[in-house]
């Protein structure tokens, strides 16, 4: 049995993982783009979180400050009032209501004034889900900020979201997963990569300041780390999340999982 990822290109696997998945590949993204920057440039890793309730109005936001407890089971602790005798207030008992919280992640890379140049975003789940228009706001917001933006879409399951019409897209067999670039300087046009499933993931150009050489982003290694560095060798492999596959395509990925002897 290997330990590495037994796809020449992405993993289609991983989608069952993403949460994981994702929180590495961002990290692993600003990795390898801060070694090629130039010297006045940063690459950091941001963060969301976002809120879900019954009324139908998330709530994103970034923390100023925040108070951690370790909670034991997940569940919190229970305040108990001090006894009327002894001078205290007793409070009303709350109601206890769980709210999803979703962390959104994404890579930006700014000069050392603080202005940003580029956004890499990395779809998740949600963005091409329940918070689609959340996330397509704020990337028109990029847009229309002259900010560079470049949208990774390496799942198969969801709506199409990134900056492109998908019918403008010239698609070769089996590409499932989209790369879309949308330049400052040119918001009118977008660098599309198609990516087939059976073909390593390419390099992206990811665009600086005008006056400056694009970066280079290697894909594939960084999806193949996540592989290794996850252990995803032991995970699930029989059941592929996401549509179905045509019966070709479906066979091939059976073979694959096979010849690197992977029994699921």
């Amino acid at each position: 049995m290997t330990k590495n990822n037994p796809f020449p290109g992405m993993n289609p696997f991983l989608e069952r993982h993403w949460s994981d998945v994702h929180t590495s590949l961002i990290s692993y993204i600003r990795d390898a783009l801060a070694e090629g920057l130039p010297d006045d440039l940063n690459a950091r890793s941001e963060e969301r979180v976002t809120l879900h309730d019954d009324s139908g109005k998330d709530s994103p936001m970034v923390a100023d400050v925040a108070v951690v407890e370790s909670w034991k089971q997940g569940i919190p602790p229970q305040w108990q009032p001090e006894a009327p005798q002894a001078g205290g207030t007793i409070a009303a008992a709350p109601q206890i209501i769980i709210v999803e919280e979703i962390t959104e992640r994404w890579v930006e890379i700014t000069d050392k004034n603080g202005r940003l140049i580029t956004v890499i975003e990395v779809l998740s789940p949600s963005n091409k889900g329940t918070d689609r228009a959340l996330y397509r706001a704020r990337r028109d917001a990029y847009v229309q900020s002259r900010v560079n933006l470049v949208e990774l879409d390496l799942l198969r399951g969801g709506a199409h979201t990134v900056a492109v019409l998908l019918e403008q897209v010239r698609k070769p067999a089996g590409a499932f997963y989209l790369a879309c670039v949308t330049r400052a300087t040119s918001i009118g046009l977008r660098e599309v990569y198609a990516m087939p499933l059976r073909q390593p993931l390419p390099g992206i150009r990811i665009p600086l300041r005008p006056e400056e050489p694009d970066a280079t982003l290697a894909l594939q290694p960084l999806v193949d780390r996540c592989y290794r560095m996850g252990g995803y060798w032991n995970a699930d492999q029989t059941n592929l999340p996401g549509p179905p596959l045509n019966t070709d395509d479906a066979a091939w990925v059976a073979a694959q999982v096979q010849a690197a002897g992977l029994t699921g």
